[in-house]
């Protein structure tokens, strides 16, 4: 019995295997790259500023899933003239000093990275229409304690009402502040922001973007409605912006508004870290403590009865630290 192909057959060669090439340790060095910053993301193309000219590129195929967000500092090669039609590669992504994470949900493993390189993490939130979210603001004081970034609550909408009794809730924790009203005089904000990375957050509708705009006024920046049944804002911004504030003051960075955020990714352990004064009571603790408010022995509650804390201070620390699991409405 004959095989199925003969020698003449070209089926009868043996196919090249995948995957012939030898390995190697040795890795590109992109001795000519110069260094970028990724101000926005659009479906896997990127807009960069690199010596400040603005340039789109696309990821090296290396660098495989490793994600680039919004304020990375990269490498690039390619074509950096900024030219229409021009593309560089991003072949490097330089060691993040800060990074902003979420996850969807409370269950969700999955971490996802909002920005990295930002020094304050700015909290914007309506005094009325819509109504203050004090959890989801918890939250993302939270996110801004963990990631070792400044957090700094701006009040918009002070014309619609009193400011006092939302701020009350924080004062104990030592969060700076600003209040603003359409149309005001932004100068303490600019204080604020001058010098710095700021990333801008908050759900749809607290006037995030009419605050961009005016910050920015080339920035161009959708601006929504409050919804009267709902009493939610409609989504205006897609993607996280990063934008030069005039005169070199510093940047900012826009965020789509949020409607979640997800702490699955914090551990008690990194929120106590974020107050050395509490922190430093807790040494005491019993081994597997969480220093909420039901945990036995907690040296905290031995700090506050002794007059060593601030009760005001534990309480606020304990309802940021709950805040990771309740419910943010």
């Amino acid at each position: 019995m004959t095989g199925r192909y003969d020698e003449q057959d070209h089926e009868h060669y043996e196919r090249p295997r995948r995957r012939t090439r030898p390995r190697t340790k040795e890795r590109p060095r992109y001795d000519d790259a110069v260094d970028g910053t990724v101000t926005t993301v659009d479906r896997g193309r990127f807009t960069l500023l690199v010596d400040g000219v603005v340039v789109w590129a696309v990821k090296a195929r290396p660098l495989g899933r490793k994600g680039v967000v919004v304020g990375d500092r990269v490498r690039v090669t390619g074509d950096v003239s900024g030219d229409e039609g021009t593309l560089a590669r991003i072949v490097e992504v330089q060691e993040r000093r800060t990074v902003l994470r979420r996850t969807a949900d409370d269950d969700d493993p999955v971490e996802r990275v909002i920005v990295a390189n930002a020094d304050q993490l700015v909290v914007v939130t309506a005094l009325a229409d819509p109504e203050p979210r004090p959890r989801l603001i918890d939250r993302a004081l939270v996110a801004a304690y963990v990631a070792k970034m400044q957090p700094l609550l701006c009040l918009t909408k002070a014309d619609l009402a009193d400011p006092e009794s939302l701020l009350s809730t924080y004062r104990s924790l030592g969060v700076p502040w600003v209040v603003t009203q359409r149309g005001d005089d932004l100068t303490a904000l600019r204080e604020r922001l001058a010098g710095r990375t700021s990333v801008l957050i908050g759900h749809s509708g607290v006037g995030k973007s009419t605050l961009v705009n005016a910050l920015v006024p080339e920035a161009g920046r959708d601006v929504g409605d409050v919804n009267a049944v709902t009493g939610r804002g409609r989504h205006t911004s897609t993607s996280a912006l990063m934008l030069a504030l005039p005169d070199e003051e510093g940047w900012i960075i826009d965020t789509p508004g949020i409607r979640s955020f997800g702490l699955a990714h914090v551990r008690p352990e990194d929120l106590i870290d974020a107050f050395p004064d509490l922190r430093a009571m807790t040494d005491d603790c019993p081994r597997g403590c969480t220093h909420g408010a039901d945990e036995p022995e907690c040296g905290l509650d031995e700090a506050v009865a002794h007059g060593d804390a601030d009760p005001d201070r534990v309480g606020s620390f304990r309802r940021l630290l709950e805040a990771r699991s309740a419910p943010e409405y």
